[in-house]
C-alpha cells in the first residue's frame, strides 16, 4: 500500500501525462537508426539529434544538461559528478523494418495502444525517466543524491557509445537502465556470435545464383529468396521475433533447409549441408541439435538463432547469435558446438560479452522489488535475462524494466507498441523508485 507521499507522487505522474507524450513524440520523430558517421556525429546525425532533442526538453525542466564527445547526453539534478546514481538508456533505433500500419518514426495513438520505433525500445522508458525526474524536481522531493539520466546512442549496434562517455566521465555509483523487463534483473546471461564456414569440395554452390533476405543480428529473419541456377525461385516468409527469443519466430533459413530436407531441390554437398542445417538448427532453439544443451537455475536454457546465411566463393557461412547460461562460459559452448559440424566447417567468433551479475541484495534491488511490488502486485523477486543492455558495459548498473511478465517479442518488429497503461505505469514506478533512491 502507498504512503501519503507516494500518493501525491503518482498523482503528479499521472497530471504530465500530455506533456510527457508531447516530449516523447517530437524524440520519435526523429529517425535515429544508425548511420554512417559524419563530423561531430560517429553513429550518425540522426541517434546524435535524437540526444540533442532530449537534452533541450531536459534543459527546459532546468536541468544541467551535457553532450560527452558526441556519443551520449545526460540531464543531471544534483552537484556531485563523482557519486550519483545512473539512469542510463538509449535513443537509437533498429531499422524500421517494413508491413507497417502506422508511421514508425512518430508516436501514434490507437485504441490505447502506443505505435513507433522506439516506443518501448527504448525511447518511450528512458524519456519516462526524464519526465519521472522532473516530476519530483517539481514537487519539491529533496535528492541527497544527484542523479543522471543518460542518453545513448549506439546501443543496438554494439554500445561504443559508453567507452566514449567513460573517457570523460565517472562511472555512475549504481543506477539502472529501463531496457528490459520487470522485475529487476541482476544478471545478463552471456552472449556469443559467430559464424560457421564451411568449405565445399564439389562445386555445388553454383545450384545457387541469389540467396537473400531480410537478415539482421538482432532479429529472426522472416524473408527469403533463393534462385536456383536452373531458374526456378522459391520465396519463403516466416515470422520475425527478437533474436533472444526465438522460439516466437519461425527462421526462413531453417525453413528452406528443411524444404531442401524434404523435396530434394538441392545435389551434392549443399543438400547435405542443407539436411545438416535443418537437423541441427531447426525449431532447436536450446542448442539441443548441436551439443550445447546449457541450463541452470536461475537463468534457464541457452537460446539459439541462426540470423543469417551467405553462400558465395564456394562457401556457405551460416551466423548464429547465441544467449547461454550465467552458469556457463563461452568456451564451453564453442566447444560443444565445434563437436557437431558439418564436414569441413570451422567456427570465427564475432561478437562476445561474458555474462554480468550483480549483488541481488544491493539496497538498490530492494528498493526495486518493493516498488514494484507496490505498484503491480506482482512478485518482485529479481531476476535473469538473455536480452544485452547497456548493463554489460557501464559499470554498476542493471536492467530494469520496461516490460511486464508476458510481453516478450514486440521491440524489434513491425508496429512496435506499448500501451498508454503500461508506458504510464512505467513511468509510475520509476518515479516512485527514484524518490527512494535520492533519500
Amino acid at each position: 500500500m502507498m504512503n501519503e507521499q507516494q500518493q501525491l507522487i503518482k498523482e503528479a505522474v499521472y497530471n504530465r501525462k500530455g506533456d510527457f507524450f508531447t516530449g516523447l513524440k517530437s524524440v520519435m520523430q526523429i529517425n535515429s537508426v544508425k548511420a554512417k558517421e559524419v563530423d561531430g556525429a560517429p553513429f550518425g546525425q540522426g541517434a546524435k539529434d535524437a540526444v540533442l532533442k532530449a537534452l533541450e526538453i531536459a534543459k527546459s525542466m532546468g536541468f544541467e544538461t551535457k553532450m560527452v564527445n558526441n556519443a551520449m547526453g545526460y540531464a543531471q539534478w544534483g552537484n556531485d559528478n563523482e557519486d550519483y546514481i545512473g539512469v542510463v538508456g538509449h535513443l537509437d533505433v533498429v531499422t524500421e523494418g517494413t508491413g507497417w500500419d502506422y508511421e514508425p518514426f512518430d508516436l501514434t495513438e490507437d485504441d490505447g495502444i502506443l505505435y513507433g520505433r522506439g516506443v518501448l525500445d527504448n525511447k518511450g522508458p528512458i524519456m519516462s525517466n526524464l519526465y519521472a525526474l522532473s516530476v519530483l524536481k517539481e514537487l519539491g522531493i529533496k535528492n541527497n543524491k544527484t542523479v543522471r539520466i543518460v542518453f545513448g546512442s549506439d546501443e543496438e549496434s554494439g554500445s561504443a557509445d559508453i567507452p566514449m562517455y567513460l573517457a570523460a566521465e565517472k562511472a555512475p555509483a549504481y543506477g539502472y537502465t529501463p531496457d528490459c523487463k520487470y522485475p529487476a534483473v541482476y544478471g545478463e546471461r552471456g552472449v556469443v556470435g559467430f559464424d560457421i564456414v564451411t568449405t565445399f569440395s564439389d562445386n555445388s554452390l553454383s545450384q545457387v545464383k541469389e540467396f537473400s533476405g531480410n537478415f539482421d543480428r538482432s532479429s529472426v529473419p522472416d524473408t527469403l529468396k533463393v534462385e536456383l541456377s536452373n531458374g526456378s525461385i522459391v520465396e519463403l516468409s516466416g515470422k520475425r521475433a527478437p533474436s533472444n527469443a526465438p522460439e516466437m519466430g519461425e527462421n526462413v533459413i531453417t525453413l528452406f533447409a528443411l524444404k531442401d530436407q524434404t523435396e530434394e531441390l538441392l545435389t551434392g554437398e549443399l543438400h547435405e549441408y542443407m539436411s545438416w542445417l535443418a537437423t541441427s538448427f531447426h525449431d532447436k532453439h536450446s542448442g539441443e541439435g548441436v551439443g550445447a544443451t546449457f541450463s541452470d537455475e536461475d537463468s534457464g536454457s541457452l537460446q539459439l538463432t541462426p540470423y543469417e546465411l551467405k553462400l558465395e566463393n564456394n562457401q556457405a557461412i551460416l551466423s548464429i547469435s547465441i544467449r547461454y547460461p550465467i552458469s556457463a562460459t563461452e568456451e564451453d559452448v564453442i566447444s560443444a558446438i565445434t563437436e557437431n559440424l558439418f564436414q569441413n566447417s570451422e567456427i570465427n567468433v564475432t561478437r562476445r560479452m561474458a555474462s554480468t551479475v550483480f549483488d541481488k541484495t544491493h539496497p538498490m534491488i530492494n528498493i526495486m522489488s518493493d516498488i514494484y511490488e507496490t505498484c503491480t502486485g506482482l512478485d518482485g523477486t529479481p531476476v535473469t535475462t538473455t536480452g544485452a543492455t547497456y548493463a554489460r558495459s557501464m559499470p554498476n548498473i542493471i536492467a530494469f524494466g520496461p516490460s511486464f511478465p508476458g510481453q516478450k517479442g514486440i521491440a524489434h518488429n513491425k508496429n512496435e507498441w506499448m500501451t498508454v497503461d503500461d508506458l504510464m505505469k512505467n513511468m509510475e514506478i520509476y518515479t516512485l523508485t527514484l524518490a527512494e533512491l535520492i533519500k
